[in-house]
């Protein structure tokens, strides 16, 4: 089996390609600007460009493609609607529709932030969508372009997405900032009223591949089993890392000036991809435990 990974440059499609070398499953990666480090074939790709991605298709041939590509920058987004719609909204379902003609499968990745942050208790897959911000309107529109297509689709949902590059092994996102800020013995503000299920990219990308080899279809949430604040995130964080917790200061959303919103609540029901799977998604300490060397001094 061959897959393709677009978006092999950002820390989940690094992770996912790593995932698919473990597994001796032969892979192809595109990158929008800098090449991931991995002896594999390599295609530079604006997702943009679908007549570009219909001959990186036929020249490949792989089995199945996964899109991990996007314009995650929240608040860029907000500020360039234009291209945040043309690279999250457009591209992914004329991506999709280039497969579905040739008969592969193909899997989309998109956001929690599709929801307003109005619940309480977890979203599930059935839940109502209602983005708040120019990014998440526009994940939407990809999910509902590439749902539209006829052909093997899979869409997967993450949640404050984080972890360990496959092809550097360094850690980004929120912990890393974290763990860098203790290590300074800086102040550490985090947030108390916002709510998320965090997801490991190593965690995620494991999924994914489970859930194609399983035959699944259609959309599912995939992130931890803990619903947490980024304060209480940060503890777990600092209690792993050994160190000095009273570092860690509570913080509203509203100290933080941004030009895009944050829904308060987004955590995620993963019941149906462990029904799916036969197993239960981790918990927020499972996910870290995972990478503990990442938090060693």
């Amino acid at each position: 089996m061959t897959v393709l990974v677009v978006g092999s440059g950002g820390l989940l499609g690094s992770a996912l390609v790593a995932r698919c070398l473990e597994r001796s499953i032969d892979v192809v990666g595109t990158y929008h600007s800098t090449a991931p480090a991995f002896d594999i074939p390599l295609e530079q790709h604006d997702i943009r460009e679908t007549d570009a991605f219909r001959t990186i298709l036929d020249d490949h041939q792989p089995d199945t493609v996964v899109n991990c590509a996007a314009m995650t920058d929240v608040d860029g987004c907000e500020s360039d609607r234009e291209a945040a719609f043309a690279v999250n909204g457009t591209a992914p379902g004329e991506i999709a529709s280039c497969c579905a003609v040739r008969d592969v499968p193909f899997v989309h990745v998109s956001t929690d932030y599709v929801f307003d942050g109005n619940a309480s208790e977890p979203y599930d897959e059935t839940a109502s969508t209602d983005p708040i911000q120019v990014y998440g309107e526009s994940k939407l529109a990809g999910e509902e372009a590439v749902q539209g297509v006829d052909g093997d689709i899979l869409v997967a949902r993450l949640s404050f997405v984080y972890g360990v590059r496959g092809d550097t092994n360094n850690l980004i996102g929120f912990p890393a900032w974290v763990r860098n800020t203790l290590a300074d013995g800086d102040d550490v503000p985090l947030f108390v009223d916002q709510h998320l299920t965090p997801t490991r990219a190593g965690q995620a990308a494991d999924t994914i591949l489970e859930l194609h080899e399983a035959g699944a279809e259609g959309l599912y949430h995939v992130a931890c089993r803990s619903c947490v604040t980024p304060y209480e995130f940060g503890h777990e964080i600092a209690r792993l890392q050994d160190a000095d917790d009273t570092l860690i200061d509570e913080s509203q959303q509203a100290d933080v000036q941004r030009d895009a919103e944050r829904p308060s609540y987004t955590c995620l029901d993963v019941t149906a991809v462990e029904e799916e799977l036969g197993r239960r998604q981790p918990t927020l300490e499972d996910d870290l435990r995972a990478i503990e060397e990442q938090f060693e001094s």
